[in-house]
């Protein structure tokens, strides 16, 4: 569904109820225990669905297992880049069932280039490009299956991204809570690449002002959860019911009403992954 495929904004109350719908653009939703998956997936009707990235092949799995019980979970499949890069047989082994499976998936993700990994352990040239080979064929792989690839790539890692991105001209790229200077961001505007805002745009001026750049029509929200957020959310559990203060927050750094914010980043995201 494109965006102007989208119902009028104000019609009648039928209708302005259903634009008021939510999709968490990115959530580990295999990170969390059984009986907080059923409270995120069943405790807010507004929530139409959930993209729930991948960490590994194992996490692959389970998340292919949840779309099979909750429909709400849409899966994506890939290699989180902050961890040990896989063996050549463990990365054989992972492109291979992706591949098998690429039918239970709406994207390849989560993948990218592991830039806090980096600033704690300070990665050798050898070891950075080992990364820079491992996102190189996952973005090939999301060029060969026709998918959407959602990425973790964030400052200076982001225009190497880019430059792959570009390389293989990948049409449906998504950089989830992303951070980076201005030339980066103008670029990935250019390109049509989609950004995501997590719960720290209420708190995050860095991220108020990508909100303020960035099109309305390039953004999603997401949670990331399990990851915690700070300010009104400290101490409690990461859960898509957050990204209603973002909205709200995003239409005041937007100057938009909360039902177009509403309708603009719904309809985003559900043409951006087909949903």
């Amino acid at each position: 569904m494109h965006l102007c495929d989208a119902p009028p904004l104000f019609h009648k109350n039928r209708r302005v109820m259903k634009l008021l719908k939510m999709i968490d653009a990115h959530i580990h939703l295999d990170h969390y225990n059984d009986q907080e998956i059923k409270d995120i997936i069943e405790r807010d009707s507004s929530l139409e669905a959930l993209l729930s990235v991948s960490f590994d092949l194992e996490s692959s799995k389970k998340n292919k297992d949840l779309a099979k019980i909750y429909s709400k979970v849409k899966p994506a499949f890939g290699f989180h880049p902050e961890q040990t890069p896989p063996t050549e047989k463990q990365m054989d082994e992972l492109f291979s069932w992706i591949k098998s499976h690429q039918n239970d998936m709406v994207a390849v993700g989560e993948v990218g280039l592991p830039y806090y990994l980096g600033k704690e352990q300070k990665l050798t040239t050898v070891q950075r490009s080992q990364y820079i080979e491992l996102l190189e064929a996952f973005i090939k792989l999301s060029k060969e299956l026709e998918k959407p690839i959602v990425l973790h790539a964030v400052y200076e890692d982001a225009p190497i991204v880019c430059d792959l991105l570009e390389r293989y001209s990948v049409p449906k790229a998504h950089f989830h809570w992303f951070k980076g200077d201005s030339k980066t961001i103008l670029r990935m505007t250019e390109n049509g690449y989609y950004i995501s805002v997590t719960p720290d745009v209420l708190y995050e001026e860095e991220i108020q002002q990508l909100v303020q750049t960035y099109p309305l029509q390039q953004i999603m929200v997401e949670t990331d959860g399990p990851w915690p957020f700070e300010g009104p959310f400290t101490g409690k559990m990461t859960h898509p019911s957050m990204m209603k203060e973002s909205i709200k927050t995003i239409s005041e750094i937007k100057k938009l009403s909360m039902d177009e914010v509403y309708h603009h980043v719904f309809y985003n995201t559900k043409s951006f992954f087909s949903i």
